[in-house]
């Protein structure tokens, strides 16, 4: 295969839509939300904290203090893949990361 053949091929692979979440081991805070590539948010969230230029201050302090063996990533939940390439995951992600955000009782304190 060439180039441009693996290329279109993964432009037309679907990408896994779903929850995320970042979470502090020591203290349990946790970050969590959606995305419609929630591998991919992992990897640029990992990217951000070890450049030092995660928006999320307290997150990123938690990071230069205690290093990134104290973290753990994980997708804790994908869409179904959808039938047609054009729908828009917006509103299930909305839904499923509500649902998340119960089921884990996430407190405010608990939360970046």
């Amino acid at each position: 295969m060439d180039r441009r053949e693996l290329v279109r091929k993964y432009k037309e692979t679907p990408r896994p839509a779903g929850i995320y979440r970042v979470q502090h081991v020591p203290s349990g805070r946790t970050l969590l939300g959606s995305s419609p590539d929630a591998p991919a948010m992992l990897n640029r969230i990992r990217a951000q904290l070890r450049m030092k230029g995660h928006p999320n201050r307290a997150l990123q302090a938690d990071w230069d203090r205690d290093g990134a063996d104290a973290f753990l990533f994980e997708v804790v939940d994908l869409l179904p893949t959808p039938d047609s390439a054009d729908h828009d995951p917006s509103e299930d992600l909305e839904t499923l990361e509500a649902l998340w955000r119960e089921k884990l009782q996430l407190r405010p304190e608990g939360i970046y």
